[in-house]
């Protein structure tokens, strides 16, 4: 049955700064109902919106946060643990990079620091059956990604093994989810070892089809890799529980291509942008995943290489508000229908 995508929504987490409105929960929700937004992703990991583990130990706790929200205007689409799920699973190539994702004591100590990072999805599943929610977005971390292009050649078994792995550390947060009704919407992403179509097909394969894996649908990182976006809607619309509208462009020339030459983000040939400025056919976008019913907010991520993040806010509901699809529940030619019974049915197939 086709649905209605609820929106415009924003994810907070590129917003957030030291100077307000964007350094508090009440600022930025003030912000945030001005500009038009009717939904806000929280980043769970900014204790100034958020003190997850009290969210998910406190029902009581969760009631007066959604007040406090709901009081301007807004609703929470889903809380956000993007940097704690890229904990789970760190290859150890890139343990000091990821460590900034860490809390202090966890720093050095990567077993410390993946249960660190499994505490915290514990917390958001329990604080999102808390909150009344129904999807959750995160990361699904990465033991294989350095692996990705097949140089030097991977031995047999290795991917599947890497699968295993990941399916391993997630089955107990993905029954915790489940046991809360809550959906874990992987975004598929590049750095993930879910990127793309097979690498979800695998990760589902290896939880055993678990009911609680599921995915944010982000087109932005589809462009950057040349994958069918609308297609990707196609095969995996019943999986599809979060939304990120994001744009991005694809310009590749005799220098650089998908791989990015080690470019900062303005000189690579793949490059978010702000909505509309890119290259992603969002209407079409709107329009399939309303068709399949996939039962969304669409929020906006903003990250862009040029334009502000300010008015990238600013154009960014409208944008949104202008592409949400009104799901009818009229056929538009009823007004030449006529009244059908069984014997009128026969004369027109001439049965009589």
């Amino acid at each position: 049955m086709m649905k209605t995508i609820k929106g415009p929504a924003v994810f907070l987490a590129q917003f957030m700064d030291d100077k307000p409105p964007f350094d508090s929960l009440e600022g930025l929700c003030q912000w945030a109902a001005d500009l038009g937004y009717k939904g806000i992703q929280i980043p769970t990991w900014e204790s100034r919106l958020i003190d997850l583990t009290l969210a998910g130990e406190s029902k009581i706790y969760c009631d007066e946060l959604k007040g406090k929200i709901n009081s301007y205007g807004l609703e929470i689409t889903e809380l956000s643990t993007h940097l704690q799920g890229q904990l789970v699973a760190v290859h150890p190539a890139y343990d000091l990079m990821f460590d900034n994702f860490a809390p202090e004591d966890c720093k050095n100590n990567p077993k410390k620091r993946t249960e660190w990072a499994r505490a915290q999805l514990m917390s958001a599943a329990k604080a999102s059956g808390h909150l009344g929610l129904r999807a959750h977005a995160t990361f699904s971390g990465s033991l294989l990604w350095h692996t990705w292009h097949p140089w030097p050649q991977r031995p047999n078994g290795l991917v599947e093994m890497g699968f295993k792995e990941l399916a391993d550390r997630w089955m107990p947060l993905l029954n915790t989810f489940e046991e809360n009704g809550v959906a874990v919407c992987y975004e598929i992403h590049p750095g993930e070892d879910l990127h793309d179509g097979v690498t979800f097909e695998r990760f589902l394969e290896a939880t055993g089809n678990h009911k609680a894996v599921n995915i944010l649908y982000d087109p932005s990182h589809f462009v950057l890799q040349q994958l069918d976006y609308l297609a990707y809607i196609d095969h995996y619309h019943e999986f599809i529980k979060a939304f990120h509208v994001k744009d991005s462009e694809f310009l590749p020339d005799g220098k650089r291509g998908a791989f990015g030459g080690y470019g900062d983000w303005k000189d690579r040939a793949g490059r978010y942008r702000s909505l509309g400025d890119g290259q992603i056919d969002f209407k079409s976008v709107f329009s399939k995943l309303t068709e399949y019913g996939c039962d969304v907010w669409a929020v906006m991520e903003w990250e862009c290489v040029i334009k502000s993040p300010e008015q990238g806010a600013r154009e960014g509901a409208k944008f949104i508000q202008d592409r949400i699809i009104e799901v009818t529940h009229k056929r538009f030619d009823d007004f030449a229908g006529a009244e059908i019974d069984h014997e009128r049915l026969k004369k027109i197939l001439g049965l009589q």
